[in-house]
């Protein structure tokens, strides 16, 4: 969901649809003024040992809005449409390789993004950036947000 949907994010979610009280629990710890960053959804999800995506389905089900993506393609104040993220200067064949390798219709999971960055020990920004300059799109996000 976009900026534009703030305060419905829920509605993407089926009625009635209950919430994990535990990690609503992390979620109301950490948030501030109605966001949480993504780095933080990521530690509440390592912390409580569930999946990005059920993290994700409560934020939208509390109407929090997720900022500061890991990967800088949202969230971010000032930024060119939220964007933090530029293109590479230089792409190595190695990480272009990689991306190319893992792309699914087209597109880089944020799963898969995270996983190249562990694998090749760089930072999860040089991935996206990598995509940038290839015009490759990052989607599904692993929070739901795109």
């Amino acid at each position: 969901m976009t900026h534009a949907d703030e305060g419905r994010y829920s509605a993407k979610h089926a009625p009635g649809k209950k919430m994990d009280e535990k990690i609503a629990a992390a979620v109301r710890e950490k948030v501030a003024n109605g966001k949480l960053a993504c780095a933080d959804a990521e530690l509440i999800g390592a912390k409580i040992g569930v999946t990005l995506a059920e993290v994700g389905r409560t934020l939208d089900l509390l109407e929090v809005r997720i900022t500061r993506c890991q990967l800088g393609l949202f969230g971010y104040d000032g930024e060119a449409k939220g964007k933090s993220v530029r293109p590479a200067g230089q792409v190595t064949p190695e990480i272009e390789g990689a991306v190319l390798g893992h792309l699914a219709g087209g597109r880089l999971p944020c799963t898969a993004a995270w996983e190249i960055a562990a694998e090749m020990n760089i930072p999860r920004m040089m991935v996206s950036s990598t995509c940038e300059t290839l015009k490759i799109k990052i989607k599904p996000c692993q929070l739901g947000a795109f």
